[in-house]
């Protein structure tokens, strides 16, 4: 895709990110909305952080399983073009997040770095009508440098105090900001609407951010929360639940 009316940096393990993805595409219904999704690895963009430290423990393991999701999605990108990836954008968060959770299937460390994984991976690229040995590319680093790309690319434009999802607003010359984050979708028929606030707030060039940190847990099956469910209210000081100040 060479032009798009946004552009949707996205890391495939992040809840909020998945979420405001699929707002985007009840957009998409409503409006004529046109995206071009890129990448932002949260393990990248992490690097130099103590994960020790800073998060739950779950947390490096899931940001790596990410990496590994976006080498296959960028080899994908590469060879099969666009509207491939989009289908696999789509099919990594259903299988992620709009899936049950597991039960009696180890801890949540375990869990999430089996997102990884080729048993993982390759049902995900028959349900998206893709090749299975698209999966090789989970084990090779050299689609590290273009996810790395895409990642500074949306930092460029944010600055580097931000997380996922980047989208960046009528580009190359408009406005990007990280989010918006939601944790439930807008009802039928209410998407369109809730775009226009955020896209007004965008076209406003003296506009700079809305924060809390105050937020939901998503309203994903996958965490457990059935739709039409609030989630449990949890303080996501610095974008996530860090374990230490």
């Amino acid at each position: 895709m060479t032009s798009a009316d946004i552009r949707f940096y996205f890391d495939p393990v992040c809840p909020f990110c998945w979420l405001t993805s699929k707002w985007v595409r009840m957009v998409q219904a409503e409006r004529q909305l046109t995206v071009d999704w890129r990448f932002i690895s949260l393990r990248l963009i992490n690097s130099h952080v103590d994960y020790d430290a800073h998060f739950p423990p779950e947390y490096e393991a899931g940001h790596t399983a990410g990496l590994r999701l976006l080498r296959v999605a960028a080899r994908t990108r590469a060879e099969h073009g666009a509207p491939a990836l989009d289908a696999l954008q789509a099919a990594f968060g259903q299988h992620i997040f709009d899936t049950p959770p597991p039960s009696g299937t180890g801890d949540e460390e375990q869990h999430r770095e089996r997102r990884g994984t080729r048993d993982f991976v390759e049902p995900i690229l028959r349900d998206a009508g893709l090749p299975v040995d698209l999966a090789d590319a989970l084990d090779e680093e050299r689609w590290d440098d273009e996810i790395r790309a895409d990642g500074e690319e949306a930092l460029r434009l944010t600055g580097k105090d931000v997380g996922t999802p980047i989208i960046h607003f009528e580009p190359p010359e408009g406005v990007a900001f990280f989010g918006p984050v939601i944790s439930r979708l807008p009802e039928q028929g209410r998407a369109g609407e809730l775009w226009d606030h955020v896209v007004g707030l965008a076209q406003f060039p003296g506009f700079a951010e809305l924060k809390r940190s105050l937020r939901e847990q998503p309203q994903l099956v996958g965490f457990g929360v059935p739709e039409g469910t609030v989630g449990k209210q949890e303080d996501w000081h610095g974008g996530s639940r860090r374990q230490k100040k």
